[in-house]
């Protein structure tokens, strides 16, 4: 193999910590909240979710890209995280069924690239002093301008992304002579969630994220589905009314990760930025009506208030993360409705938890 040699690139934090690595080839900078994400597998899917708009992903696997891309595998239609960061970028790739390279991929939509990072040390680091904004370079720019252009980005908390992702126009999935029929809210909807739905006899119209209440009820649905998606949720201030009026109508609704916690905020259970968050496709989860556990994977980096919900006379907590004990579902006790911060539709898996697409078909048989 030929050998090449790659540009110098830098991962700049907010804090003024430095990270060193190599481009992978694509210049420029690119801004955004760090994380990480623990997965070992499906880093195609993770690129492409809607929740992860506007953040800067540090993949923990030590490989990225080694079984290239399939053009099957994916969450939206395009690229949403702002830029990664890893150890070993794999130039090429082994797998038969795939469609193209990883950097062919990141080429195509121009998403920068750091490699060669002690990743492992970055982790160890956000661990430590929480997930803040950072800046990925690759062409040189100077330090002290990049601290300039990074303090200008704004914080996570109190910022609205559902614009950014959801579709701007009403689309229909599905079999339009399904048994039921489902509006669902987009705020970042990932394609796998209307896969579960199709795959449950279900029609889903899926709806801008600033339509009202009215909109989705002339579709005159069996049931109403809030979606995932990135940002903070308080600012959505239309979803949140809409749920307040399915709920006052009393239609069987299920959210799932920002959707979960757009109900809480109907319910007037504030939500709050975590340390971290939880990213990744190991998480431990109880349900707490079963007693049983899950393997879950997550992608919030907002939660809803476990006090708030215990003190609350008409909701009760479904799911425990087993990690910290942060809420991971709940229900009302008076409403034909439930919500799970993680995501049950969750493709490369695991698939512990995809009883609750059927959970929601037995609420609207219900």
């Amino acid at each position: 193999m030929k050998y090449t040699t790659r540009q110098k690139a830098i991962l700049l934090l907010s804090d003024g910590t430095i990270f060193h690595g190599k481009s992978i080839g694509i210049s420029g900078t690119t801004f955004g909240e760090v994380c990480f994400n623990t997965g070992m597998t499906g880093y195609q899917e993770i690129f492409t979710d809607p929740s992860y708009f506007g953040q800067l992903m540090v993949a923990t696997n030590a490989h990225i890209g080694n079984y290239g891309v399939n053009d099957s595998e994916v969450e939206s239609q395009s690229i949403k995280i702002s830029g990664l960061v890893c150890k070993n970028f794999s130039f090429n790739y082994s797998r038969e069924d795939a469609s193209g390279s990883l950097e062919d991929y990141f080429i195509k939509q121009n998403l920068i690239c750091i490699s060669d990072v002690d990743t492992r040390a970055l982790v160890s680091y956000i661990r430590d002093n929480g997930a803040m904004n950072a800046v990925i370079c690759t062409n040189e720019t100077p330090i002290e301008e990049l601290k300039i252009a990074l303090a200008k980005v704004p914080d996570m908390k109190g910022l609205e992304l559902a614009s950014k992702v959801s579709t701007t126009e009403p689309y229909f999935f599905g079999d339009e002579n399904a048994t039921y029929k489902i509006a669902a809210l987009d705020l970042g909807i990932k394609m796998n969630i209307l896969r579960n739905l199709a795959k449950r006899d279900c029609y889903i119209k899926v709806f801008p994220f600033d339509s009202s209440y009215q909109d989705l009820a002339a579709f005159n649905p069996d049931g109403y589905f809030l979606s995932n998606g990135p940002g903070d949720p308080e600012p959505l201030s239309g979803a949140i009314q809409v749920a307040k009026e399915i709920l006052e109508n009393n239609k069987p609704l299920f959210g799932i990760c920002l959707g979960h916690q757009v109900i809480g905020l109907a319910n007037g259970i504030s939500t709050y930025k975590m340390f971290n968050g939880h990213r990744g496709i190991n998480h431990p989860v109880k349900n707490i009506i079963t007693g049983k556990g899950e393997i879950t994977s997550q992608n919030h980096g907002f939660a809803v208030n476990k006090e708030e919900l215990d003190n609350h006379p008409d909701l009760e907590i479904t799911h425990l993360h087993l990690n910290d004990g942060t809420v991971a579902g709940m229900r009302m006790k008076n409403k034909n409705c439930f919500s799970v911060q993680y995501h049950p539709e969750a493709s490369p898996g695991p698939h512990d938890s995809s009883y609750l697409f059927d959970q929601f078909i037995e609420n609207i048989k219900g």
